[in-house]
């Protein structure tokens, strides 16, 4: 979390670290009872989303908690399946002595140092990720961590982080976060990690280490300080890409009220896809092996009361799918801040654990020390779902209040947990499915209802129809038709090569446990699934692609009698614009600040006649992109699709590129704002380049 070290000194007074996000989300507005009675949920088994990693659902833990390892907290984070720790507790990453267990300027609690916390992370049989003090650190003091953990105590700890919120460290205005060195600039952090990485992987090279990032839409991403010719992304990924295993991004939305911040976990999809086309456009060649982890992430709203809830199941399944390796909530106990009241009329005591501690704010205290809070449990249900191994798979409603996630658990069940985001009205939920088939049998379910003091769990409803009520999560736990499903194992891990503007190569491992009639290469398209080819081997060609269109694709086998594998894990590329046309447009982006961003586009005729008038098209890629203002061309939108016409003055484009025309626009942004991957001139696919 992400304060100045005043606000960490309150700690002694148990108040929290807060953070705040700069995103914004629009308002859900609650559905009468009248309007929307039923909601619809489809899932699909034959669309995976990828398994369940071991350190997927992970938790904060911060060294000024006195509890932080007590048998009572043991029990209590063991019960709700936590599978990853984060140590020692953010910003205090960054002033924190791992030697000694002291945070000069801040406050240590006796009994959290590192072998106590390892104690814990053993005892619950969860993996440790580790802040190695970037701020008033050295190399050679991460190194000593290192071969301490790993080494003389043989933890095994594999993942470590180099410094919390190293951005915040003032060098774009707004400065919470320690940083000693002389420059505070992304390169300086960037060099530095090359020599962080180097001293700790020379004591044990199985470790994997991790750079600080900012999520896309969220500040300061975008933001060019002076003399800077790229922001902290790009250059901290040009630089360190090289050396590193992980990338570390925080989210905290901070929507204005509990229905926008429950609206919020659908950006994180388009957020970390931005991400990943950052990491593959600036990191270089390692840029796939890469990957992400979420080590802090609260809705900064009714922290204490089932708003929160509400978003912290949706959000961990959404940024799961989505490729996250783990997602780390803050936090375990933080102490009670601003008091207020969540929109069912509980008490909100502004605190960003998941305990209580007991502590009070003037006359307004907490429930008594180690009472879980509903976000304990929203943790405690995501274990209800899948665990570790489980493949995730495709689900969707058509309701703005209602989320689904689906899990096909190791054993054949189908689980498929339901949010409902309405603190009004209970939802009728019809439960579709593709590439399942329960029995008959009566599903279980189990239920987190509003302000619950417990999950409950009872055999209700049918396959097809459940009730669930206002402010509730519920997971239903399906069971298969016998011998519904193929005893091959899922493909391996699809990459793609050879993309074009039409077409691709897709390759595969070979899938194991039996004979393969064929595979079959298939689209994830919302919840359907589009066969774009079949393979007797472990390759296909496609064709009569897209050009500029995004595919994320699954590969599944066929044995003999016809039964479909799990699908493979997904993959996602881009076809080109094409090599050749009659038209040319650079896109470049030239300032941003997190809620928005400016575009200069230039257009080219390179065919061999002249135009005398054109417009120019694309469509944004995200549904939170919307047009501001543009000049030297008439802009509209409509939906997600934009328009520019000519002007009198620059209708003429010369034929082969005898001349150019300048245009622009300012674009606002909730969340992710990724380049249109096509624009088109008078109706042709341009050949599109993207600059910095």
């Amino acid at each position: 979390m992400t304060r100045p070290l005043s606000a960490r000194l309150a700690l002694l007074a148990a108040a929290a670290l807060v953070g705040a996000g700069l995103s914004q989300s629009a308002v859900l507005t609650p559905a009468s009872a009248a309007a929307a009675p039923t909601a619809d949920v489809t899932v699909n088994a034959n669309e995976g989303d990828g398994t369940i990693p071991s350190t997927g659902y992970g938790l904060n833990t911060a060294v000024w908690d006195g509890q932080m390892n007590s048998a009572t907290t043991q029990g209590l984070l063991s019960s709700a399946g936590v599978g990853m720790l984060r140590y020692p507790g953010g910003s205090y990453g960054d002033i924190y002595n791992w030697q000694d267990n002291t945070a000069p300027g801040g406050y240590v609690a006796p009994g959290t140092d590192f072998d106590q916390f390892m104690g814990t992370a053993k005892a619950i049989g969860a993996q440790p990720i580790l802040i190695a003090n970037y701020g008033s650190g050295t190399p050679a003091e991460a190194a000593a961590w290192v071969k301490y953990a790993n080494v003389t105590q043989g933890y095994g700890a594999k993942y470590w982080e180099i410094g919390n919120e190293i951005y915040g460290n003032g060098y774009y205005g707004d400065g919470w976060e320690t940083d000693d060195h002389a420059s505070k600039s992304p390169t300086t952090y960037a060099d530095n990690v090359l020599q962080y990485a180097s001293a700790m992987k020379a004591v044990d090279p199985t470790i994997q280490v991790g750079a600080v990032l900012t999520l896309p839409g969220n500040w300061p991403d975008g933001v060019l300080a002076s003399g800077d010719s790229a922001d902290w992304n790009r250059t901290v990924l040009s630089i360190a890409g090289s050396a590193i295993d992980f990338v570390i991004v925080h989210w905290y939305p901070s929507g204005s009220g509990a229905q926008a911040a429950l609206g919020e976990p659908a950006q994180l999809t388009g957020e970390l896809a931005q991400l990943r086309q950052e990491i593959a456009e600036y990191a270089g060649p390692r840029a796939s092996s890469i990957h992400v982890a979420l080590t802090e992430m609260n809705s900064n709203v009714d922290e204490d009361t089932q708003p929160d809830a509400l978003f912290a199941a949706d959000a961990y399944m959404t940024a799961l799918e989505d490729g996250a390796f783990t997602v780390d909530w803050w936090d375990t106990r933080n102490g009670p801040g601003t008091i207020s009241t969540a929109p069912d009329g509980a008490t909100d005591f502004g605190d960003y654990g998941i305990i209580s501690s007991g502590t009070c704010v003037g006359s307004t205290c907490e429930p008594a020390a180690n009472t879980p809070f509903p976000t304990y449990y929203a943790i405690s249900m995501l274990s209800k779902l899948g665990r570790p191994g489980d493949l995730m798979v495709g689900a969707s409603t058509d309701r703005e209040l209602v989320s689904a996630h689906a899990v096909r658990q190791a054993n054949g069940d189908l689980a498929v947990m339901i949010v409902n985001k309405d603190p009004d009205n209970s939802y009728t939920v019809n439960l579709n499915y593709a590439g399942y088939t329960p029995s008959a049998a009566t599903p279980t379910v189990y239920t987190y209802a509003d302000e619950g003091t417990a999950i409950t769990s009872a055999r209700q409803g049918t396959s097809a129809s459940q009730t669930i009520a206002p402010y509730s999560v519920e997971t239903v736990v399906l069971t298969p038709q016998s011998n519904q499903f193929s005893a091959l194992s899922a493909p391996g891990t699809p990459s793609v090569s050879q993309v074009s503007a039409t077409g691709a190569t897709v390759s595969w491992g070979a899938s194991t446990g039996g004979s393969v009639t064929r595979y079959e290469v298939e689209q994830q398209y919302g919840t359907d699934s589009q066969l774009l080819a079949e393979s007797a081997g472990t390759s296909a060609t496609l064709q009569n692609l897209v050009p500029g269109t995004t595919y994320t694709l699954n590969v599944l086998a066929t044995d003999q009698s016809g039964k479909l594998s799990e699908p493979s894990d997904p993959v996602t590329f881009t076809t080109t614009t094409p090599a050749s046309s009659t038209c040319a447009v650079d896109y470049h982006l030239t300032a941003g600040w997190g809620s928005g961003y400016v575009a200069a586009v230039t257009l080219s005729d390179t065919g061999p006649n002249p135009i005398d008038g054109w417009t120019l098209t694309f469509s944004f890629p995200s549904t939170g992109e919307t047009l501001g203002s543009g000049w030297n061309a008439n802009w509209s939108q409509s939906g997600q699709n934009v328009e520019a016409t000519s002007l009198s003055w620059n209708a003429q484009l010369a034929a082969d590129g005898g001349n150019s025309q300048s245009i622009g626009f300012v674009g606002n942004n909730t969340g992710a704002y990724p380049s249109p991957a096509a624009v088109s001139l008078n109706g042709t696919v341009c050949t599109t380049t993207y600059s910095d």
